[in-house]
């Protein structure tokens, strides 16, 4: 295993071979009410999730006032962002939170400003968002605070995400990346989950999706390709207005998709082996060689003379795989109506 597809992100080990990392996304569907926020933390947490992320920003070394927006928000980015900014102390006291039930807290900046104030919370790895991803600038500004990332490859070229990759390598920080797609709701048919052991081989580094679909099911199928993060957003009520609560799962799905990970990933052995278990099936299961009719001891068998049925064989009884070659065998002895027909009584040994 290239340790490079291996990262460690506070007590989990995060790649190949392992359980996928879930994180629930809050994005700004708190509203900027930290009791909402602190009630996500909650919910993530029962749904047993491996994380919570929020948003961290420094609206005047992020971006400007004039910052057009897109079909998803119904006022100005900057209002929006500025309307539901959590403080400092809100974010200190929801990591305070995350660490007291047993959650990682995790965070996006936006700009160098944020950036650092996140750093001095302590992270224990520091996700940075689509938009960034070819802010090159940034990336090398966050990957020189040594922490581990999480890059989204959203709006972006395999080209511009190699240029990233090479950056991040250089600079020799522990990241993983996650394909992603920056339409809120993303359509299925949009989000080519392909691309994950695509860019796990393009790339050699561990590969997730941050899924901005309105159901679970691209996130499994993810994980059955072998995604080791899955992030997505988290909502109370998804019919409620604002950005992203329509590209958001409710609470009980988040439940599913945490569990629905777990069964998939468990799954996605590729060994062939008849387990402990199986073997009193294979009891009744399977079939063996049957006598239609009495066939008298000297009769050459013919194919009207015999079949296949359950039971599977018993000592010296001949497999049902073995029936071509009882044919035009001789009976060594008489043989009953309806029973299984042994190797010994046509003349043969069992293989």
């Amino acid at each position: 295993m290239s340790p490079d597809k291996i990262i460690k992100i506070g007590n989990r080990e995060v790649g190949d071979d392992r359980p996928p990392y879930i994180i629930a996304e809050a994005c700004i569907n708190h509203e900027g009410e930290i009791a909402l926020a602190e009630e996500m933390v909650f919910i993530a947490r029962a749904a047993g999730c491996d994380a919570i992320k929020f948003q961290m920003h420094v609206l005047d070394d992020e971006m400007l006032r004039d910052t057009p927006q897109s079909e998803n928000f119904e006022e100005s980015l900057y209002d929006a962002l500025d309307r539901t900014n959590l403080s400092l102390d809100e974010h200190h006291r929801l990591k305070k939170l995350c660490e007291s039930i047993g959650i990682d807290y995790l965070c996006t900046p936006f700009s160098r400003a944020s950036a650092d104030l996140l750093d001095s919370l302590d992270p224990v790895a520091i996700k940075v968002g689509s938009g960034e991803l070819t802010n090159l600038p940034l990336q090398r500004h966050i990957a020189r605070l040594g922490r581990p990332m999480i890059v989204s490859t959203g709006m972006s070229t395999v080209e511009e995400i190699g240029e990233t990759v090479e950056l991040l390598k250089d600079i020799g920080v522990p990241f993983a990346l996650t394909h992603c797609v920056s339409i809120y709701p993303c359509p299925p048919s949009m989000v080519n989950i392909g691309n994950i052991p695509r860019y796990r081989q393009l790339f050699g580094v561990p590969v997730g999706l941050s899924d901005h679909t309105s159901s679970i099911y691209t996130s499994l199928g993810a994980v059955a390709l072998g995604a080791c993060v899955i992030e997505k957003h988290l909502t109370f009520d998804r019919t409620l207005p604002g950005p992203d609560h329509k590209s958001s799962i409710e609470p009980d799905e988040l439940r599913q998709l945490v569990d629905g990970s777990k069964a998939i990933f468990e799954s996605r052995g590729q060994s062939r082996e008849i387990f402990e278990e199986e073997r009193q099936i294979v009891a009744w299961a399977r079939e063996s060689v049957v006598s239609l009719g009495p066939i008298a001891k000297g009769t050459r068998i013919t194919e009207a003379m015999v079949s296949v049925k359950r039971p599977s064989p018993g000592p010296g009884a001949i497999p049902a795989r073995s029936l071509d070659a009882v044919i035009g065998r001789i009976a060594t002895g008489d043989i009953d109506a309806g029973r299984q027909v042994l190797w010994n009584e046509v003349g043969g040994e069992a293989p």
